[in-house]
């Protein structure tokens, strides 16, 4: 029987790369003829994506399935955490969701969910001949060791050769490498075979000294100096990657930054958006959408608290047509009932009004794959990942109609909601229903930029070692 090589993308820090090296690598060696798939073990993320047996997984790990020219399977990301409180998040292990769970709780039930792990991962090994595991975070996090599940314990476990990934444009990248390394158990220590600096800018001449000192001091080679590269653009699943958006530019596209904001890539095709978390006066926006959310009726209350709720209603009467996905298709209706208790303790609150529908939260959450016509015919793909039933009465305009002929969304004059995320993937959705530019979206070229990144800046021999 045969069992996959494992490579580890580790990394120094959050949003340093490692979804980046990982995605590169998978396209890499699928170039090559080599069957590969993602895997990270554990994830945090409100971005999801249906899996092909049902259930969902992270974004970023459908990227890399995408990057490998795979279907999105529930073992590539067997747990998933969805923060939807401060301190707790829904657990989905294997694609389902399994619990709501505080982070303390969270921290006994390590072991076991440690175990459902190495069964999923165990289980592609049988199937392709290469996996390329994500890290989570820090791999230096010491008040974790005893039970991290998504870091170097795993990859031990499995075997893998392992990659330390470092962001220069951070600053302190002698620190953080030299640091981490350090704080390493030698068990562990050991794994890491080559390390790679990170968003680089200008000549990489300029940090030779800083290479030979590193690899004399980490004592294993590096991959190599890799640029910053703007042009290359693959699903985030961390949102702390709107931080990089800047203030408002006075565009023509706005999106509300719910405090639980999730699936934010629905906005990837429509260029340059403005990120709001407050009103903003004094400018008249095309569009104005609010996004899907992990906790509906929490990030209602925040919007009012917020005053948005007015702005919204000023900026429709300026002409603006005001968009909702998911959750803030949800929010658009009259009133959000929560009878069960599936998101907050409120029971019901009324919904912005701008729409004629009503919601209830229940169970099971829909995740599915769709294909749909919009109201002029044009044929689209798109995805579900939701709780909730909602009711349309008759006469109102539909958003799409399923493939089924179940019509989807509503439209009112100067409104519109729909769960389909990725509708506005597609640039003649966009033209049709919000007449703004569209950017479109051709990720399969951006996975093949990226795989030739990599290939251009690393060091041969490194990068065959590794891949060995």
């Amino acid at each position: 029987m045969k069992v996959a090589r494992a490579l580890f993308i580790g990394g120094t820090a959050s949003h340093v790369g490692k979804s980046w090296f990982t995605t590169a690598f998978c396209r890499l060696l699928r170039r090559r003829g080599v069957q590969v798939a993602p895997f990270k073990a554990q994830n945090m993320s409100n971005n999801s994506y249906p899996c092909i047996e049902g259930g969902e997984i992270g974004r970023a790990q459908a990227a890399q399935a995408e990057a490998c020219g795979l279907p999105v399977m529930a073992d590539m990301n067997p747990v998933l955490l969805k923060p939807n409180s401060p301190t707790g998040s829904q657990v989905v292990v294997q694609g389902k969701v399994w619990a709501n769970v505080e982070a303390f709780d969270y921290g006994q039930l390590s072991d076991r969910l440690f175990r459902t792990a190495l069964e999923s991962y165990h289980r592609l090994s049988k199937q392709f001949e290469q996996v390329v595991c994500e890290g989570a975070g820090s791999v230096a996090e010491v008040n974790l060791f005893d039970r991290d599940i998504a870091n170097l314990r795993f990859a031990d476990a499995v075997g893998a050769n392992a990659l330390l990934v470092a962001d220069i444009e951070r600053g302190g990248v002698f620190a953080s490498l030299v640091g981490t390394m350090d704080l390493l158990p030698a068990s562990q220590r050991r794994l890491i075979r080559a390390f790679a600096v990170n968003r680089f800018r200008g000549d990489p001449r300029f940090f030779d000294a800083g290479v030979s000192f590193l690899q004399d001091r980490l004592g294993v080679p590096c991959l190599g100096v890799f640029p910053f590269e703007p042009l290359i653009a693959i699903d985030e699943e961390d949102s702390v990657s709107l931080d990089e958006a800047g203030p408002p530019a006075g565009r023509e596209v706005a999106v509300i930054r719910l405090p639980r904001i999730s699936n934010f890539t629905d906005f990837r095709g429509l260029a340059p958006v403005d990120w709001l978390q407050a009103p903003w006066p004094g400018h008249q926006y095309k569009v104005v959408f609010l996004p899907g959310t992990k906790n509906t009726i929490e990030d209602l209350l925040w919007l009012r608290q917020q005053r948005l709720d007015d702005w919204l209603v000023a900026q429709r009467q300026g002409g603006a047509l005001i968009a909702g996905i998911c959750g803030g298709y949800q929010m658009l209706g009259e009133r959000i009932e929560d009878p069960d208790a599936l998101e907050s303790a409120h029971g019901g609150v009324d919904g912005l009004g701008l729409l004629p529908i009503r919601t209830v939260l229940r169970a099971p959450k829909v995740t599915r794959v769709v294909r749909a016509r919009t109201a002029a015919g044009h044929a689209f793909q798109a995805y579900e990942i939701h709780q909730g039933e909602t009711a349309r009465p008759a006469g109102f305009a539909s958003f799409a109609t399923l493939e089924g002929g179940e019509p989807e969304g509503c439209r009112a004059p100067g409104v519109l909601g729909t769960y389909l995320h990725g509708a506005f993937d597609d640039p003649v959705t966009v033209a049709e229903y919000l007449h703004v530019v569209a950017t479109p979206c051709h990720k399969d070229a951006a996975y093949d930029r990226l795989a030739d990144w990599l290939e251009q800046h690393a060091e041969p021999r490194v990068l065959e070692a590794l891949l060995s």
